[in-house]
């Protein structure tokens, strides 16, 4: 079955993108495959993707071999568009009409061998999201890797390495449980509409343990407050998370006088386990 080029699929269903969706679609076949080979080999894989649109990725992730791609989409008119994407690829793609903030993966991928996930993520879901994945338990978790497209600035962020002034909460936690990297740029032309800013695509190499030990919980307190106050240093911004946190720094060998950005992610976490053993677990 010959599928319509996309520009028509947007015609015929009317499918102008939604600022408050977050959706800016990406319609160049070329670069749509470049994503789907980006996540390795795709034979015999089920793959997840997150708003899929009028289905230029999804198209390139079926082309590219995948066994399953599991379509999430919150807008009816792109689950009704990609019906016919269904008929050409039968038995290989499936679409759920939900909202995947709440979308329970572990429901859905219980049976199954860990999936990739591969997605040019709505803008103003794209940072929920991510946290939503690298805080998945237990770990390992339930996808194999990912590989999305974030806006170029969060996904800087979240490669940030120690000492970079874009290192923040984010790439702790992604650094904690994954080594992301960054593949490539889109510019917005790109896009229908073209947005404001340059997207990048990361992937994600997930760990089958993280780096160091810590809890999640412990994790996130204390880089919510070094983070929340980072012009400060350590010793002033951790006191507001325990009174005793400057001492802490000095029995870890960790710089007191330290900006939060110069923290390696095994400083972060033993922190965290301090933090721990001093007070009471949420």
């Amino acid at each position: 079955m010959e599928l319509p080029p996309l520009r028509e699929v947007i015609a015929e269903y009317g499918l102008a993108a939604r600022k408050s969706l977050g959706q800016n679609f990406l319609l160049d076949l070329n670069l749509t495959r470049r994503i789907a080979r980006s996540a390795g080999s795709l034979d015999g894989v089920t793959v997840l993707e997150i708003g899929p649109g009028p289905g230029g990725l999804t198209r390139a992730l079926l082309a590219e071999g995948a066994a399953k791609v599991i379509a999430v989409e919150v807008d009816k008119r792109c689950v009704e568009a990609l019906g016919k994407l269904g008929e050409a690829y039968p038995g290989r793609l499936t679409i759920i009409e939900e909202d995947a903030i709440r979308l329970d993966e572990k429901r859905i991928f219980q049976a199954r061998e860990p999936v990739r996930i591969v997605a040019n993520l709505p803008y103003n879901l794209a940072t929920a999201l991510l946290i939503k994945w690298l805080s998945a338990d237990p770990w390992p978790p339930w996808y194999a890797s990912m590989t999305l497209m974030f806006q170029k600035e969060v996904a800087e962020r979240i490669c940030a390495a120690p000492g970079d002034k874009a290192r923040g909460r984010l790439s702790v936690l992604s650094q904690w449980r994954t080594r992301p990297r960054m593949l490539f740029d889109i510019g917005p032309k790109a896009f229908v509409p073209p947005p404001k800013v340059t997207s990048s695509v990361v992937g994600f190499e997930v760990l089958d343990a993280p780096v160091a030990p810590a809890r999640l919980a412990a994790l996130e307190a204390v880089t919510a407050a070094a983070f929340g106050q980072r012009r400060k240093m350590l010793r002033a911004s951790l006191k507001t998370l325990h009174k005793d946190a400057p001492g802490w720094l000095e029995e870890l060998g960790i710089d007191p006088q330290a900006r939060p950005e110069t923290l390696s992610v095994v400083d972060f976490c033993a922190i965290a386990r301090r933090y721990d053993n001093h007070c009471k677990r949420p």
